[in-house]
């Protein structure tokens, strides 16, 4: 039901989910087996999300049994103490991350992965086919001389082979890590060197729209600067206009070769690396961030089966790269039973309806998107239910950047009570979401929902008091079993200054966020990238929601520079004017008036400047620290890898701008 009021205090309710989200969802049956199992009585969602946090080696024991984690050794204990650095979660056990994603035995017929792509027919594989490929695999990796600990680097697109890969891989107690294809040789290095890879996974070239690639000479690069990789394995996927061949490789088909080895699950530690996942090395060299297989599996289960109500035959679309932990998070829909859509290519290809094709063609029942790519469909006007059979569609999940109100009711209007907008927030580093949406909450428009279950978030004023109502640091006052293992060939110092520096005992994830009293959540962008203009603190999202309904501005980047005595500095808006526009003195005013109207005096530009692009991470991560390094004087290719950014001539605009600053006179 539709609110049509305001608490005084509280968000917008924008609308409960019907009985088409509620009924039947699997969180709704994990309170019914707490009860059953542990005699535990909850009256709702906030009693489960209060207990998670308070009883928390309780809540991860009970994520453990109700999902039925296979262990091949006991647990003894589920946490050894809620230090941070250093928490230790059920130690003594023994598991695989991988022989999770074949639990599910009475559904070897049944589809577990649906590959789309714009270099090649659509693939579809069973869980009996998935199996079969994985043994073959995992055999052929054990040719190699591939074993425990070992690790496999893959510059691969999102496409089934890149899973049975991966799955061959975690299966042999070997460590995983990836990197999309459209990397340059830089970024691919900078990433792979430091894990000293034994056999690297690559493709010759791929398709993206109506463009072919051809990465040899790339790879033909990044081979040559990694002495430790003993083998290259050629996936032929290339477009059929290339010669889809590697030199002194490997054919993948040969790979899977007919081999008499059974499919086994190596048993490793709870905390066994199972895959590095990279930061998006925009500031430094990247972080090589190390999850471990009992973490991530819990993690996952919980988020994917009680978040995002997964359950057998369901089906997940979320247009990822391998670049992006939203790869790792989709594999693990297969440990709840349901199948993964794999899109490869480019997403808005022919058009911004492909998205929604893909959901009506595979019959998702989650789909995912970016705010980007929602508003983009908002502003073309689609009407995605009235347009495509998306009747088998009941959560569509939104994650990348700062979704605004606008974009809530927009979906609302076009799919209605009965799909759940589960807008959140997470990263990287913990491979989850940290605040999100679930069945059984309301939805606030231009909000997220809530702290995730069995995640202590909260935001820290500067004195590191919790505030709500007010904007402050994001961190976890508690342990996940997700957080990094740690970082590759670290002694702990890096990590440790990464998360725990400013607020000791504390994860402090980087993000500005404000928690309502209703326990719902803005987040506004990276607190680094926060403006403070006379004591006033405001989030990079929203100043940018400030000015989304300027239709002659097509994007924007907004920067703080401080100065030493903590005065107004200076700001500056960097923005990109929508076709058949130039920045002139008029808009200039009205994007002046428009910003002291919507949010404050000080926080109108010292500078509006036209660019031609706004810089992204290949990740969609607007850069506005990079930027801010670069107008105090840092290098381009000190702030930023070229391979990291969507288009790596975005920051010499801002470079130039930074040059002609210094020469003024002050």
């Amino acid at each position: 039901m539709t609110a049509t009021a305001r608490r005084a205090g509280a968000p917008d309710l924008l609308y409960r989910p019907g009985p088409e989200v509620t009924d039947g969802a699997r969180v709704q049956d994990y309170l019914g087996w707490l009860a059953r199992e542990r005699g535990l009585t909850l009256a709702g969602w906030a009693d489960l999300r209060a207990w998670s946090v308070d009883r928390l080696e309780d809540f991860w024991e009970s994520i453990w049994h109700y999902f039925g984690v296979k262990a091949h050794a006991r647990y003894d204990r589920v946490l050894v103490e809620r230090s941070m650095p250093g928490a230790q979660w059920f130690t003594g056990a023994t598991l695989n991350y991988a022989e999770h994603c074949f639990a599910t035995a009475d559904r070897a017929d049944s589809l577990a992965v649906l590959g789309y792509s714009q270099t090649r027919p659509p693939v579809e594989l069973t869980f009996g086919e998935l199996a079969e490929q994985v043994r073959r695999a995992r055999a052929g990796l054990r040719r190699l001389g591939v074993g425990l600990g070992d690790r496999v680097a893959a510059y691969l697109p999102n496409c089934p082979e890149t899973l049975v890969a991966f799955l061959a891989t975690a299966s042999l107690g070997a460590i995983w890590a990836s990197c999309a294809p459209e990397f340059g040789t830089p970024s691919v290095v900078d990433r792979f060197a430091q894990i000293e890879p034994k056999v690297l996974l690559a493709v010759a070239g791929y398709t993206y729209g109506d463009k072919q690639i051809d990465r040899r000479a790339e790879l033909a690069a990044i081979r040559a600067a990694l002495p430790s990789v003993e083998h290259l394995v050629h996936v032929p996927y290339g477009p059929l206009a290339l010669d889809d061949t590697l030199d002194d490789a490997v054919a993948w088909p040969s790979l899977l070769d007919a081999a008499d080895d059974p499919l086994e699950f190596e048993p490793v530690a709870f905390d066994h690396p199972l895959y590095v996942l990279f930061s998006s090395g925009t500031t430094g060299l990247p972080k090589a961030i190390v999850h471990c297989h009992g973490g991530i599996l819990l993690e996952h289960l919980k988020n994917l089966g009680l978040h995002w109500d997964l359950r057998p035959a369901d089906r997940l679309l979320w247009f990822t790269t391998t670049a992006w932990m939203m790869w790792n998070v989709g594999v693990s829909s297969l440990a709840l039973g349901a199948s993964v859509v794999m899109i490869d290519g480019n997403p808005l290809y022919p058009d911004l309806r492909e998205q929604w094709r893909l959901v009506e063609r595979t019959g998702a029942t989650l789909m995912g998107a970016s705010p980007g790519y929602l508003m983009a469909c908002r502003r073309e006007g689609l009407r995605p239910a009235a347009e495509f059979d998306l009747s088998r569609l009941r959560q569509l999940g939104v994650a990348g950047s700062p979704f605004p109100a606008e974009g809530f009711r927009w979906v609302h209007e076009q799919l209605g009570d009965r799909v759940l907008l589960n807008v959140g927030s997470g990263g990287t580093d913990v491979c989850t979401g940290l605040v999100q949406a679930s069945p059984l909450q309301a939805v606030w428009a231009g909000e997220m929902s809530g702290a995730s279950l069995g995640v202590d978030a909260k935001a820290l004023d500067e004195r590191g008091n919790v505030v709500v109502g007010d904007l402050g640091e994001l961190v976890i006052g508690a342990p996940m079993p997700s957080m990094p293992v740690g970082f590759w060939g670290d002694d702990g110092s890096r990590y440790a200054a990464a998360y725990f520096a400013e607020f000791p005992g504390l994860f402090r994830f980087g993000d500005w966020v404000r928690f309502s009293e209703a326990g719902t959540c803005v987040i506004t962008g990276r607190s680094d990238a926060t403006l403070n203009r006379g004591g006033v603190r405001l989030g990079t999202a929203e100043f940018y929601r400030a000015l989304q309904d300027i239709q002659e501005v097509s994007d924007s980047v907004v920067v703080h520079l401080e100065d030493s005595a903590g005065g107004m500095g200076e700001l500056i808006l960097f923005v990109v004017p929508s076709e058949g526009h130039r920045l002139d003195d008029d808009l200039r005013r009205r994007l002046g008036q428009q910003i002291r109207s919507a949010l404050s005096p000080r926080h109108v530009p010292d500078q509006i400047v036209e660019v031609a692009a706004v810089p992204y991470s290949r990740t969609g991560k607007k850069l506005e620290v990079p930027v801010k390094k670069i107008l105090r004087g840092a290098a381009v290719d000190a702030v930023a890898s070229p391979g990291s950014l969507l288009d790596p001539a975005s920051l010499d605009a801002f470079a130039q701008f930074a040059l002609h600053r210094q020469a003024r006179p002050r």
